[in-house]
């Protein structure tokens, strides 16, 4: 049996609208791949790469699907003065700044080859950060 991997990838400064589109490649290869591994037989089926990218971006603030541009504290102009971009996403969230020196991560990963789902994921990811804040001595927590 084949372990599950998952490949990390350092993309540098790089303009979010790239990045996303860097990402969404990976994500509609695995999708394509899902639907043909579902006709073939398991030690036929072609393993579908997990990845993890890591990459800084120029100034940017984005919004989620599920966010308010009412929330943006800047208007446009201020955006432009300040050198930010402001980018509406099909993702979660409300607004989220993002800039050179913070280190983003975006996990590509089938769940399924792991056996959890959305929520557990998402739980051991607040699990690891909180394990790793502890050992700086700060005190993390999970919102219900």
């Amino acid at each position: 049996m084949q372990k599950n991997k998952l490949s990390f990838e350092d993309i540098g400064l790089i303009d979010y609208d790239k990045a996303w589109e860097y990402q969404e490649s990976f994500f509609n290869e695995n999708i394509k791949l899902k639907g043909l591994n579902r006709d073939l037989p398991l030690d036929e089926q072609v393993k579908i790469e997990n990845r993890l990218l890591f990459c800084e971006h120029p100034h940017v603030y984005t919004l989620g699907k599920s966010g308010s541009e009412d929330n943006l504290l800047l208007n446009y102009i201020q955006l432009q003065a300040n050198d930010a971009k402001f980018v509406k996403t099909n993702r979660g969230g409300d607004i989220t700044y993002h800039g050179p020196g913070q280190i983003v991560g975006y996990p590509i990963i089938d769940l399924e080859q792991f056996g959890i789902g959305v929520k557990e994921y998402i739980y051991l990811i607040e699990e690891a950060i909180i394990i790793f804040l502890k050992q700086f001595n700060i005190e993390g927590d999970r919102l219900d």
